[in-house]
Protein backbone atom coordinates (compact mmCIF):
# COMPACT_ATOMS: atom_id res chain seq x y z
CA UNK A 1 0.00 0.00 0.00
CA UNK A 2 2.92 2.27 0.28
CA UNK A 3 2.48 3.43 -3.70
CA UNK A 4 -0.65 3.59 -3.51
CA UNK A 5 -0.53 7.14 -3.65
CA UNK A 6 1.34 7.38 -7.18
CA UNK A 7 -1.34 5.55 -8.77
CA UNK A 8 -4.09 6.62 -11.15
CA UNK A 9 -7.47 6.93 -10.04
CA UNK A 10 -8.15 3.91 -12.49
CA UNK A 11 -5.63 1.70 -10.96
CA UNK A 12 -7.05 2.92 -7.48
CA UNK A 13 -10.46 2.20 -8.54
CA UNK A 14 -9.08 -0.96 -9.63
CA UNK A 15 -7.57 -2.11 -7.09
CA UNK A 16 -10.99 -1.15 -4.75
CA UNK A 17 -13.01 -2.97 -7.14
CA UNK A 18 -10.77 -6.41 -7.58
CA UNK A 19 -10.04 -6.73 -3.41
CA UNK A 20 -6.97 -6.37 -3.66
CA UNK A 21 -6.74 -3.52 -1.40
CA UNK A 22 -9.86 -1.86 0.34
CA UNK A 23 -11.27 1.51 0.29
CA UNK A 24 -10.19 2.33 3.97
CA UNK A 25 -6.88 1.66 3.38
CA UNK A 26 -6.48 3.59 0.10
CA UNK A 27 -7.98 6.89 1.95
CA UNK A 28 -5.88 6.42 5.29
CA UNK A 29 -2.98 6.24 2.85
CA UNK A 30 -4.04 9.40 1.26
CA UNK A 31 -4.76 10.97 4.61
CA UNK A 32 -1.37 10.05 5.83
CA UNK A 33 0.38 11.47 2.92
CA UNK A 34 -1.46 15.19 4.06
CA UNK A 35 -0.22 14.99 7.37
CA UNK A 36 3.50 14.16 5.76
CA UNK A 37 3.77 16.50 3.25
CA UNK A 38 0.74 19.89 3.12
CA UNK A 39 2.55 21.49 6.55
CA UNK A 40 4.78 22.59 3.77
CA UNK A 41 2.45 22.57 0.37
CA UNK A 42 -0.95 24.05 2.50
CA UNK A 43 -2.94 22.77 -0.60
CA UNK A 44 -5.84 21.86 1.96
CA UNK A 45 -7.93 24.48 4.00
CA UNK A 46 -9.87 21.66 5.99
CA UNK A 47 -9.54 17.89 6.02
CA UNK A 48 -12.30 15.74 6.92
CA UNK A 49 -10.80 12.54 7.95
CA UNK A 50 -13.43 11.25 9.71
CA UNK A 51 -16.07 11.73 6.69
CA UNK A 52 -13.06 10.10 4.66
CA UNK A 53 -12.76 7.49 6.64
CA UNK A 54 -16.49 6.53 6.93
CA UNK A 55 -17.43 7.05 2.99
CA UNK A 56 -14.56 4.69 2.60
CA UNK A 57 -16.14 2.03 4.92
CA UNK A 58 -19.33 2.45 2.99
CA UNK A 59 -17.78 1.55 -0.52
CA UNK A 60 -16.52 -1.20 1.31
CA UNK A 61 -19.60 -2.80 2.90
CA UNK A 62 -20.83 -2.75 -0.57
CA UNK A 63 -18.26 -4.56 -2.47
CA UNK A 64 -18.88 -7.24 0.97
CA UNK A 65 -22.26 -7.44 0.00
CA UNK A 66 -22.09 -7.92 -3.86
CA UNK A 67 -23.19 -4.89 -4.72
CA UNK A 68 -21.46 -3.07 -8.18
CA UNK A 69 -19.26 -0.51 -7.92
CA UNK A 70 -19.16 2.85 -9.89
CA UNK A 71 -15.99 3.33 -11.98
CA UNK A 72 -14.36 5.54 -9.09
CA UNK A 73 -16.02 4.44 -6.08
CA UNK A 74 -13.22 4.09 -3.04
CA UNK A 75 -10.99 6.59 -5.09
CA UNK A 76 -10.01 9.85 -2.78
CA UNK A 77 -11.42 12.94 -4.10
CA UNK A 78 -10.48 16.65 -3.16
CA UNK A 79 -12.76 19.54 -3.66
CA UNK A 80 -12.12 23.08 -4.05
CA UNK A 81 -12.99 25.33 -1.09
CA UNK A 82 -15.48 27.37 -3.09
CA UNK A 83 -18.46 24.61 -3.34
CA UNK A 84 -20.46 23.94 -0.48
CA UNK A 85 -20.20 20.66 1.18
CA UNK A 86 -23.16 19.64 3.65
CA UNK A 87 -21.60 20.27 7.50
CA UNK A 88 -17.78 20.76 6.24
CA UNK A 89 -16.22 23.87 6.45
CA UNK A 90 -16.83 26.07 3.28
CA UNK A 91 -15.46 29.49 3.33
CA UNK A 92 -14.17 30.44 -0.17
CA UNK A 93 -10.41 30.98 1.29
CA UNK A 94 -12.39 34.59 2.67
CA UNK A 95 -12.41 35.57 6.68
CA UNK A 96 -16.08 36.68 5.61
CA UNK A 97 -17.25 33.05 5.61
CA UNK A 98 -14.19 31.92 8.47
CA UNK A 99 -16.36 28.98 9.68
CA UNK A 100 -19.38 28.49 7.92
CA UNK A 101 -20.78 24.57 7.57
CA UNK A 102 -23.14 24.48 4.32
CA UNK A 103 -26.60 23.03 5.60
CA UNK A 104 -26.45 21.48 1.74
CA UNK A 105 -24.17 19.80 -0.90
CA UNK A 106 -23.72 21.50 -4.18
CA UNK A 107 -25.19 18.94 -7.17
CA UNK A 108 -21.12 18.53 -7.98
CA UNK A 109 -20.73 17.13 -4.41
CA UNK A 110 -23.81 15.06 -4.68
CA UNK A 111 -22.70 12.93 -7.44
CA UNK A 112 -19.42 13.00 -5.92
CA UNK A 113 -20.63 10.92 -2.53
CA UNK A 114 -23.44 9.12 -4.99
CA UNK A 115 -20.29 7.29 -7.56
CA UNK A 116 -18.81 6.59 -4.56
CA UNK A 117 -15.77 8.53 -4.21
CA UNK A 118 -14.43 9.46 -1.02
CA UNK A 119 -14.40 13.05 -0.57
CA UNK A 120 -10.83 14.33 1.78
CA UNK A 121 -11.05 17.58 2.18
CA UNK A 122 -11.78 21.05 0.87
CA UNK A 123 -8.47 22.97 -0.64
CA UNK A 124 -7.25 26.53 -0.53
CA UNK A 125 -7.64 28.85 -3.35
CA UNK A 126 -7.35 32.56 -4.49
CA UNK A 127 -10.29 34.22 -2.07
CA UNK A 128 -13.94 33.96 -4.09
CA UNK A 129 -11.83 32.64 -6.94
CA UNK A 130 -9.95 36.00 -7.99
CA UNK A 131 -6.65 35.30 -8.77
CA UNK A 132 -4.35 33.46 -10.56
CA UNK A 133 -1.43 32.68 -7.62
CA UNK A 134 -3.34 31.77 -4.66
CA UNK A 135 -1.51 34.56 -3.57
CA UNK A 136 -4.89 36.15 -2.56
CA UNK A 137 -6.26 33.68 0.02
CA UNK A 138 -7.19 35.22 3.15
CA UNK A 139 -5.45 31.85 4.95
CA UNK A 140 -2.30 32.16 3.34
CA UNK A 141 -0.98 30.84 -0.10
CA UNK A 142 -0.34 27.40 -1.40
CA UNK A 143 3.24 26.19 -2.68
CA UNK A 144 4.08 24.50 -5.71
CA UNK A 145 5.50 21.06 -5.10
CA UNK A 146 7.79 21.60 -7.96
CA UNK A 147 9.58 24.58 -6.38
CA UNK A 148 7.93 25.33 -3.06
CA UNK A 149 9.11 29.13 -3.53
CA UNK A 150 6.75 29.21 -6.39
CA UNK A 151 2.69 29.75 -6.82
CA UNK A 152 0.82 26.82 -8.16
CA UNK A 153 -1.57 28.54 -10.54
CA UNK A 154 -5.05 29.86 -9.41
CA UNK A 155 -7.83 30.33 -8.31
CA UNK A 156 -7.38 26.62 -7.65
CA UNK A 157 -3.73 26.52 -6.79
CA UNK A 158 -4.58 23.94 -3.97
CA UNK A 159 -6.68 21.50 -5.61
CA UNK A 160 -3.40 20.92 -8.40
CA UNK A 161 -0.75 21.27 -5.85
CA UNK A 162 -2.54 18.48 -4.01
CA UNK A 163 -2.48 16.84 -7.29
CA UNK A 164 1.46 17.12 -7.43
CA UNK A 165 2.02 16.53 -3.72
CA UNK A 166 -0.17 12.93 -4.69
CA UNK A 167 -1.68 14.10 -1.57
CA UNK A 168 -5.04 13.06 -3.88
CA UNK A 169 -5.60 11.47 -7.49
CA UNK A 170 -8.36 13.69 -8.30
CA UNK A 171 -9.19 16.97 -7.19
CA UNK A 172 -12.59 19.30 -8.36
CA UNK A 173 -11.68 22.72 -9.38
CA UNK A 174 -14.10 25.72 -10.63
CA UNK A 175 -13.62 27.42 -14.17
CA UNK A 176 -13.83 31.25 -14.63
CA UNK A 177 -11.41 32.51 -16.44
CA UNK A 178 -8.67 29.58 -16.55
CA UNK A 179 -9.11 28.75 -12.76
CA UNK A 180 -8.65 25.01 -13.52
CA UNK A 181 -5.97 24.99 -16.30
CA UNK A 182 -3.39 27.70 -15.67
CA UNK A 183 -3.13 25.80 -12.39
CA UNK A 184 -3.01 22.47 -13.91
CA UNK A 185 -0.13 23.85 -16.64
CA UNK A 186 2.03 25.16 -13.64
CA UNK A 187 2.07 22.14 -11.77
CA UNK A 188 1.78 19.89 -14.94
CA UNK A 189 -1.30 18.32 -13.55
CA UNK A 190 -4.47 17.80 -16.15
CA UNK A 191 -7.02 20.59 -15.44
CA UNK A 192 -10.49 20.28 -17.43
CA UNK A 193 -13.02 23.48 -18.44
CA UNK A 194 -15.85 21.94 -19.82
CA UNK A 195 -19.28 23.16 -21.47
CA UNK A 196 -20.43 25.99 -19.80
CA UNK A 197 -23.86 24.61 -18.44
CA UNK A 198 -22.31 20.74 -18.84
CA UNK A 199 -21.67 20.94 -14.94
CA UNK A 200 -23.59 22.56 -12.36
CA UNK A 201 -23.39 25.22 -10.57
CA UNK A 202 -25.87 24.52 -8.07
CA UNK A 203 -24.02 24.97 -4.17
CA UNK A 204 -21.38 26.94 -5.91
CA UNK A 205 -20.23 30.28 -4.05
CA UNK A 206 -20.88 32.21 -6.98
CA UNK A 207 -18.19 34.92 -8.56
CA UNK A 208 -19.08 35.39 -12.28
CA UNK A 209 -22.54 33.66 -13.26
CA UNK A 210 -22.29 33.61 -16.93
CA UNK A 211 -18.69 32.25 -16.36
CA UNK A 212 -18.11 29.89 -13.65
CA UNK A 213 -17.86 26.70 -14.34
CA UNK A 214 -16.98 23.63 -12.32
CA UNK A 215 -14.51 20.81 -13.66
CA UNK A 216 -12.30 17.93 -13.10
CA UNK A 217 -8.36 18.05 -12.30
CA UNK A 218 -6.21 14.63 -12.33
CA UNK A 219 -2.43 13.86 -13.44
CA UNK A 220 -3.37 12.00 -16.47
CA UNK A 221 -6.39 12.72 -19.21
CA UNK A 222 -8.11 9.53 -18.83
CA UNK A 223 -9.00 9.82 -14.80
CA UNK A 224 -9.79 14.00 -15.69
CA UNK A 225 -12.30 12.36 -18.32
CA UNK A 226 -13.45 9.76 -15.59
CA UNK A 227 -14.29 12.49 -13.57
CA UNK A 228 -15.76 14.54 -15.66
CA UNK A 229 -18.46 11.72 -16.62
CA UNK A 230 -19.41 11.59 -12.56
CA UNK A 231 -19.98 15.07 -12.43
CA UNK A 232 -21.45 16.08 -15.51
CA UNK A 233 -24.89 16.09 -16.77
CA UNK A 234 -28.46 18.55 -16.51
CA UNK A 235 -29.47 19.50 -13.03
CA UNK A 236 -32.82 21.17 -12.93
CA UNK A 237 -31.75 23.18 -10.17
CA UNK A 238 -29.59 25.45 -12.14
CA UNK A 239 -31.10 27.59 -14.90
CA UNK A 240 -28.11 27.55 -16.73
CA UNK A 241 -27.58 24.01 -17.32
CA UNK A 242 -27.56 22.42 -20.43
CA UNK A 243 -30.46 19.66 -21.31
CA UNK A 244 -28.39 17.13 -23.49
CA UNK A 245 -26.55 14.00 -22.75
CA UNK A 246 -23.01 14.53 -21.64
CA UNK A 247 -20.68 13.47 -24.68
CA UNK A 248 -18.71 10.53 -24.12
CA UNK A 249 -15.54 11.94 -22.91
CA UNK A 250 -13.83 8.50 -21.36
CA UNK A 251 -14.36 6.42 -24.55
CA UNK A 252 -12.84 9.66 -26.32
CA UNK A 253 -9.62 10.14 -23.89
CA UNK A 254 -9.07 6.13 -24.33
CA UNK A 255 -9.62 6.62 -28.43
CA UNK A 256 -6.85 9.50 -28.24
CA UNK A 257 -4.48 7.05 -25.98
CA UNK A 258 -4.17 5.03 -28.45
CA UNK A 259 -2.24 7.63 -30.90
CA UNK A 260 -4.03 7.98 -33.90
CA UNK A 261 -5.26 11.25 -34.95
CA UNK A 262 -5.87 10.69 -38.33
CA UNK A 263 -7.97 12.82 -40.11
CA UNK A 264 -8.45 15.59 -36.95
CA UNK A 265 -7.97 19.46 -37.99
CA UNK A 266 -6.13 21.51 -35.02
CA UNK A 267 -6.54 25.30 -35.48
CA UNK A 268 -3.44 26.77 -34.39
CA UNK A 269 -4.65 30.07 -32.93
CA UNK A 270 -2.73 33.11 -34.84
CA UNK A 271 -3.13 35.37 -31.92
CA UNK A 272 -1.73 33.41 -29.39
CA UNK A 273 1.52 31.74 -30.94
CA UNK A 274 4.29 33.88 -30.12
CA UNK A 275 3.63 37.38 -28.65
CA UNK A 276 4.15 37.41 -24.49
CA UNK A 277 4.81 33.76 -24.26
CA UNK A 278 8.08 33.10 -22.44
CA UNK A 279 10.72 31.49 -25.23
CA UNK A 280 10.56 28.13 -23.44
CA UNK A 281 6.79 27.94 -23.00
CA UNK A 282 7.08 28.31 -27.08
CA UNK A 283 9.34 26.22 -27.77
CA UNK A 284 7.73 23.09 -25.40
CA UNK A 285 4.24 24.24 -27.32
CA UNK A 286 5.62 23.97 -30.80
CA UNK A 287 7.75 20.40 -29.94
CA UNK A 288 3.78 19.14 -28.91
CA UNK A 289 2.79 20.31 -32.07
CA UNK A 290 4.97 18.84 -33.93
CA UNK A 291 4.21 15.53 -31.71
CA UNK A 292 0.56 15.83 -32.58
CA UNK A 293 1.71 16.18 -36.36
CA UNK A 294 3.30 12.71 -36.55
CA UNK A 295 0.19 11.20 -35.20
CA UNK A 296 -1.72 11.88 -37.78
CA UNK A 297 -3.47 15.66 -36.95
CA UNK A 298 -3.10 18.16 -39.88
CA UNK A 299 -2.10 21.77 -38.61
CA UNK A 300 -3.76 24.80 -40.01
CA UNK A 301 -3.40 28.53 -39.47
CA UNK A 302 -6.44 29.96 -37.50
CA UNK A 303 -6.89 33.81 -37.34
CA UNK A 304 -9.33 34.85 -34.36
CA UNK A 305 -8.88 38.69 -34.18
CA UNK A 306 -11.07 39.28 -31.43
CA UNK A 307 -9.26 37.31 -28.96
CA UNK A 308 -6.41 40.39 -28.11
CA UNK A 309 -9.64 42.40 -26.37
CA UNK A 310 -10.86 39.23 -24.46
CA UNK A 311 -8.87 40.30 -21.44
CA UNK A 312 -10.06 44.08 -21.30
CA UNK A 313 -13.82 42.38 -21.18
CA UNK A 314 -13.42 40.05 -18.92
CA UNK A 315 -11.85 42.38 -16.61
CA UNK A 316 -15.30 44.36 -17.17
CA UNK A 317 -17.60 41.64 -17.16
CA UNK A 318 -16.38 39.04 -14.58
CA UNK A 319 -15.91 42.80 -11.27
CA UNK A 320 -19.51 43.21 -12.77
CA UNK A 321 -20.94 40.38 -11.72
CA UNK A 322 -18.93 39.72 -8.48
CA UNK A 323 -19.87 43.24 -7.88
CA UNK A 324 -23.81 41.91 -7.68
CA UNK A 325 -22.88 38.60 -6.28
CA UNK A 326 -20.99 39.58 -3.28
CA UNK A 327 -23.37 41.83 -2.00
CA UNK A 328 -24.80 39.11 -0.19
CA UNK A 329 -22.06 39.42 2.24
CA UNK A 330 -23.64 41.48 4.33
CA UNK A 331 -23.00 40.56 8.09
CA UNK A 332 -26.74 40.12 8.40
CA UNK A 333 -27.86 36.92 7.38
CA UNK A 334 -24.40 34.53 7.93
CA UNK A 335 -20.88 34.89 7.95
CA UNK A 336 -18.70 37.34 9.70
CA UNK A 337 -20.43 40.13 11.46
CA UNK A 338 -18.31 43.09 12.74
CA UNK A 339 -19.50 45.90 14.92
CA UNK A 340 -22.77 44.94 15.74
CA UNK A 341 -22.52 46.61 19.52
CA UNK A 342 -26.03 47.76 19.36
CA UNK A 343 -25.06 51.45 18.84
CA UNK A 344 -24.36 51.19 15.53
CA UNK A 345 -26.56 50.87 12.14
CA UNK A 346 -27.11 48.52 9.60
CA UNK A 347 -25.10 50.58 7.16
CA UNK A 348 -22.10 50.67 9.42
CA UNK A 349 -22.23 47.15 10.44
CA UNK A 350 -21.82 46.06 6.87
CA UNK A 351 -19.47 48.45 5.93
CA UNK A 352 -17.17 47.10 9.11
CA UNK A 353 -17.98 43.39 7.83
CA UNK A 354 -16.84 43.77 4.55
CA UNK A 355 -13.80 45.79 5.18
CA UNK A 356 -12.86 43.06 7.63
CA UNK A 357 -14.22 40.20 5.76
CA UNK A 358 -12.96 40.33 2.62
CA UNK A 359 -9.31 40.86 0.71
CA UNK A 360 -7.32 43.30 -1.34
CA UNK A 361 -8.06 41.43 -4.29
CA UNK A 362 -11.96 41.23 -3.54
CA UNK A 363 -12.09 44.54 -2.68
CA UNK A 364 -10.48 45.63 -5.73
CA UNK A 365 -13.00 43.90 -8.22
CA UNK A 366 -15.96 45.18 -6.36
CA UNK A 367 -14.86 48.43 -7.12
CA UNK A 368 -14.32 48.24 -10.63
CA UNK A 369 -17.55 46.14 -11.28
CA UNK A 370 -19.64 48.68 -9.23
CA UNK A 371 -18.04 51.65 -11.38
CA UNK A 372 -18.72 49.59 -14.16
CA UNK A 373 -22.08 48.63 -13.78
CA UNK A 374 -22.86 52.51 -12.52
CA UNK A 375 -25.46 54.76 -14.22
CA UNK A 376 -24.16 57.10 -16.82
CA UNK A 377 -21.17 53.77 -17.41
CA UNK A 378 -22.98 51.05 -17.67
CA UNK A 379 -23.05 51.12 -21.60
CA UNK A 380 -19.96 52.77 -22.15
CA UNK A 381 -17.98 49.61 -20.10
CA UNK A 382 -19.93 46.77 -19.41
CA UNK A 383 -22.49 46.61 -22.25
CA UNK A 384 -19.45 47.27 -24.69
CA UNK A 385 -17.92 44.20 -23.12
CA UNK A 386 -20.57 42.12 -24.26
CA UNK A 387 -20.78 43.24 -27.24
CA UNK A 388 -16.74 42.32 -27.46
CA UNK A 389 -18.16 38.85 -26.40
CA UNK A 390 -20.36 38.50 -29.05
CA UNK A 391 -17.32 38.96 -31.30
CA UNK A 392 -15.11 36.44 -29.78
CA UNK A 393 -17.92 33.99 -30.11
CA UNK A 394 -18.50 35.24 -33.39
CA UNK A 395 -14.53 34.21 -33.92
CA UNK A 396 -14.89 31.00 -32.28
CA UNK A 397 -18.08 29.39 -34.58
CA UNK A 398 -15.71 30.76 -37.50
CA UNK A 399 -12.76 28.78 -36.55
CA UNK A 400 -14.41 25.29 -35.64
CA UNK A 401 -16.10 25.87 -39.24
CA UNK A 402 -12.68 25.26 -40.46
CA UNK A 403 -10.78 22.99 -37.73
CA UNK A 404 -12.04 20.34 -35.00
CA UNK A 405 -10.69 22.23 -32.16
CA UNK A 406 -8.00 25.01 -31.61
CA UNK A 407 -4.94 24.87 -29.95
CA UNK A 408 -2.27 27.33 -27.93
CA UNK A 409 -0.24 27.73 -25.10
CA UNK A 410 -2.21 27.68 -21.36
CA UNK A 411 -0.14 30.19 -20.09
CA UNK A 412 2.66 32.35 -21.32
CA UNK A 413 4.63 31.59 -18.88
CA UNK A 414 5.99 29.04 -16.74
CA UNK A 415 5.13 28.85 -12.26
CA UNK A 416 6.85 32.64 -10.72
CA UNK A 417 7.86 33.42 -7.54
CA UNK A 418 5.52 34.37 -5.01
CA UNK A 419 5.81 38.27 -4.67
CA UNK A 420 6.84 39.08 -8.51
CA UNK A 421 2.97 40.37 -9.26
CA UNK A 422 0.90 40.60 -6.63
CA UNK A 423 2.07 44.66 -6.76
CA UNK A 424 1.13 45.04 -10.48
CA UNK A 425 -2.43 43.40 -11.20
CA UNK A 426 -1.83 43.54 -14.90
CA UNK A 427 0.86 41.79 -14.70
CA UNK A 428 -0.94 39.21 -12.34
CA UNK A 429 -4.11 39.19 -15.14
CA UNK A 430 -1.87 38.27 -17.96
CA UNK A 431 -1.70 34.58 -16.48
CA UNK A 432 -4.91 33.99 -17.85
CA UNK A 433 -4.18 35.46 -21.28
CA UNK A 434 -4.53 32.67 -23.20
CA UNK A 435 -7.54 31.02 -21.32
CA UNK A 436 -9.68 33.66 -21.19
CA UNK A 437 -11.73 33.50 -24.63
CA UNK A 438 -12.52 30.36 -24.18
CA UNK A 439 -14.62 31.05 -21.06
CA UNK A 440 -16.36 33.97 -22.89
CA UNK A 441 -17.65 31.61 -25.52
CA UNK A 442 -18.56 29.14 -23.12
CA UNK A 443 -17.04 26.15 -24.97
CA UNK A 444 -14.60 23.27 -23.12
CA UNK A 445 -11.21 23.61 -22.85
CA UNK A 446 -8.45 21.82 -21.49
CA UNK A 447 -4.58 21.42 -20.57
CA UNK A 448 -2.41 18.92 -20.50
CA UNK A 449 1.19 18.95 -20.00
CA UNK A 450 3.44 19.52 -22.92
CA UNK A 451 7.23 19.22 -21.24
CA UNK A 452 9.42 21.41 -18.82
CA UNK A 453 10.42 25.16 -19.37
CA UNK A 454 14.07 25.71 -17.24
CA UNK A 455 12.81 22.54 -15.01
CA UNK A 456 9.23 23.75 -14.26
CA UNK A 457 5.86 22.79 -16.08
CA UNK A 458 4.75 24.25 -19.61
CA UNK A 459 0.64 23.45 -20.15
CA UNK A 460 -0.79 22.56 -23.75
CA UNK A 461 -4.38 23.96 -24.33
CA UNK A 462 -6.94 22.40 -26.60
CA UNK A 463 -10.19 24.25 -27.00
CA UNK A 464 -13.27 22.70 -28.41
CA UNK A 465 -17.57 23.26 -29.63
CA UNK A 466 -19.66 23.74 -26.84
CA UNK A 467 -20.94 20.11 -26.46
CA UNK A 468 -18.05 18.50 -27.87
CA UNK A 469 -15.63 18.25 -24.91
CA UNK A 470 -15.64 14.78 -26.18
CA UNK A 471 -13.02 16.31 -28.91
CA UNK A 472 -10.23 18.01 -26.32
CA UNK A 473 -10.19 14.77 -24.38
CA UNK A 474 -9.32 12.27 -27.66
CA UNK A 475 -6.61 15.33 -28.59
CA UNK A 476 -5.27 16.14 -25.27
CA UNK A 477 -5.06 11.93 -24.62
CA UNK A 478 -2.99 11.49 -27.73
CA UNK A 479 -0.88 13.96 -26.92
CA UNK A 480 -0.10 12.47 -23.45
CA UNK A 481 0.20 9.04 -25.39
CA UNK A 482 3.35 11.07 -27.30
CA UNK A 483 4.87 13.07 -24.74
CA UNK A 484 4.06 11.45 -21.50
CA UNK A 485 2.99 12.50 -18.37
CA UNK A 486 5.11 14.89 -15.49
CA UNK A 487 6.72 13.46 -12.38
CA UNK A 488 7.18 16.38 -9.78
CA UNK A 489 10.40 16.71 -7.77
CA UNK A 490 9.49 13.83 -4.96
CA UNK A 491 8.63 15.71 -1.29
CA UNK A 492 9.87 13.34 1.28
CA UNK A 493 7.54 12.69 3.94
Amino acid sequence: MTDVTRMTAAQVAGLISSGDASAVEVATAHLDRIAAVDERVHAFLHVDRDGALAAARAVDEKRAQGEELGPLAGVPVAVKDVIATRGIPTTAASKILEGWKPPYDATVVERLRAAGTVMLGKTNMDEFAMGSSTEYSAYGPTNNPWDLGRIPGGSGGGSAASLAAYEAPLAIGTDTGGSIRQPGAVTGTVGAKPTYGGTSRYGLIAFSSSLDTPGPCARNVEDAALLHSVIAGHDVRDSTSIPQPVPDVVAAARLGATGDLTGVKLGLVKEFAGEGAEPGVLAAFRESVEALVKLGAEVVEVSCPHFEYALPAYYLIAPSEASSNLARFDGVRYGLRVGDDGNRSLEEVMSLTRDAGFGPEVKRRIILGTYALSSGYYDAYYGQAQKVRTLITRDFTTAFESVDVLISPTTPFVAFPFGSRTSDPYQMYLADLYTIPTNLYGGPAISVPCGLSEGLPVGFQVMAPTMADDRMYRVAAALESAVGTLTPPTLEA
